[in-house]
């Protein structure tokens, strides 16, 4: 994995960065430490005996000099005076109830939160807007990922309701906040997001199929490279921890993915001008640890939106290449995406993988609240003479209507382009599969200045309106609608 050069915040000398525990995010920045013992040196808050470190939970200054008293939550560090200043942020880290937090620092017979002032649990629970009698609203991640509200005292002078929700990045502005897990029952307000954009409009297009060997790469790279042709600017994400996209592309890469999420990488200087108006951000096999980063943090599903987010706002266009799996990585692609392309082998196994993409855009939708959609489905190696293609293709077109694009042709010419480094059009271009993939690409554009997807004529309006079970049906008799 290629490193990144930085400066130790402790000492002052040059390394590279090599691991995930030599960069440590605090405070909205970035600290960096070039050995264990710099960054020990780091957590004890300078030379011994100092008392640099400020307790998380009660804002005491303390010495660290135990190992329980530094802690890592959604990997970031966080310091604990004593053993129950520590219990109060594993806690809050888990989206504990404010009533929950109250009652834990109640006395045993009064059943009300303590009001003495070293409790640091009891200050967090004293006016955050629960009581203890009072029933406690249902604890619940936040889908959405709009982070977490901190309830807080009102001030002096200030009625006790008018205390106010604030940003993440104020859980410790005040001291005695408690992070409070947004939902409607507690009736904290999310703060305002930006308004989706319109449905069936691809900017942000994710290539993705559960099933591998449909051509996700390929379409992938043609589509992106397709626009590019056309003067849109394009940035083409690979999130497939195989890297195909590089190869495909004849380019390589010392940055990647990996370290734009887990190591807080600038998007710009990571990605990588391989064409005209094409910008590519690569992937490896470093990808694979990024899953483990993932799972630890907070809002799980948006870490790669919440990076991409402001880098993309230079692009027309925005294409995610992912992977034959559902996997964390997938669900952050298409929880960034808006729109989803769905290529299909022209088989009877692909077709019944179909199902699951349907399920699995679902789930976005309604578990975590992401407006994305199925914008179209790409039969991928048509072979007219073959009866189960023609019959695939039959079938698709039946269930989703003008979503069902027009067939990318079968050509060797395809498999070889990347043995080249280089894109059908320019391996091969004139040949049925290079006008194929233009006329999906020139379908992308027309949806997107017309604000619909294709005449939407007879389409499935819903993502999911090929439900389970008319899937089940297709597949059980692919050769029905072809009048088999």
């Amino acid at each position: 994995m290629g490193g990144i050069s930085e400066t130790c915040s402790v000492c002052g000398a040059g390394f590279e960065v090599q691991f995930r525990y030599q960069m440590e995010e605090k405070d909205g920045g970035f600290s960096f430490f070039c050995s264990q013992k710099c960054l020990e040196k780091s957590q004890l808050g300078g030379e011994a005996g100092a008392a640099l470190a400020t307790c998380d939970a009660c804002a005491k200054r303390f010495t660290p000099d135990l190992v329980s008293q530094v802690l890592y939550v959604a990997g970031r560090r966080h310091y604990a005076c004593s053993l129950g200043c520590r219990a109060q942020l594993v806690r809050e880290a888990k989206g504990a109830r404010l009533g929950d937090i109250a009652a834990a620092a109640a006395g045993p017979s009064e059943g009300l939160p303590s009001t003495r002032r070293d409790a640091p649990a009891a200050r967090a629970g004293g006016r955050g807007g629960a009581e203890a009698g009072a029933p406690a609203p249902p604890e619940r991640a936040d889908p959405v990922g709009a982070g977490m509200a901190v309830a807080t005292a009102a001030p002096a002078g200030v009625p006790a309701g008018a205390a106010a929700a604030r940003h993440p990045g104020e859980l410790r502005a005040q001291q005695g906040a408690v992070a409070v897990p947004l939902s409607p029952a507690g009736g904290a307000k999310r703060p305002a997001q930006a308004p989706p954009r319109p449905a069936g409009v691809p900017r942000c297009l994710a290539v993705f199929n559960h099933k591998g060997g449909t051509g996700k790469t390929t379409t992938a790279v043609s589509v992106a490279a397709g626009l590019a042709a056309r003067g849109k600017r394009v940035l083409l994400v690979d999130t497939d921890a195989q890297g195909n996209v590089s190869v495909s592309l004849g380019a390589g890469a010392e940055r990647s993915l990996y370290h734009v999420l887990v190591m807080g990488l600038r998007v710009a200087d990571a990605i990588k001008a391989v064409r005209p108006n094409l910008d590519l951000l690569p992937s490896n096999e470093t990808l694979a640890a990024a899953e483990l980063y993932l799972a630890g943090r907070q809002n799980r599903d948006r870490v790669l939106s919440d990076r991409l987010s402001a880098a993309a706002a230079d692009y027309d266009y925005v294409v995610l290449d992912c992977s034959p799996s559902l996997s964390l990585m997938n669900q952050n692609a298409l929880v960034f995406a808006d729109s989803v392309l769905v290529p299909v082998a022209c088989d009877y196994l692909s077709l019944v993988g179909v199902r699951q993409v349907i399920k699995t855009v679902k789930n976005v939708n309604t578990l975590l609240h992401h407006p994305v959609q199925i914008w179209g489905v790409l039969p991928t190696f048509f072979d007219g003479r073959a009866k189960i293609a023609r019959e695939a293709v039959s079938t698709m077109t039946q269930h989703f209507g003008e979503r069902c694009l027009p067939p990318i042709r079968q050509a060797i010419k395809v498999k070889e382009a990347p043995a080249q480094g280089q894109t059908i059009f320019e391996y091969a271009p004139g040949t049925p599969a290079a006008d194929d993939y233009l006329a999906v690409v020139d379908r992308i554009i027309e949806s997107r200045e017309r604000g619909a997807v294709g005449s939407d004529a007879g389409a499935a309006r819903d993502p999911g309106s090929w439900s389970a079970d008319r899937a089940g049906a297709a597949t059980e008799r692919p050769g029905a609608a072809a009048g088999a």
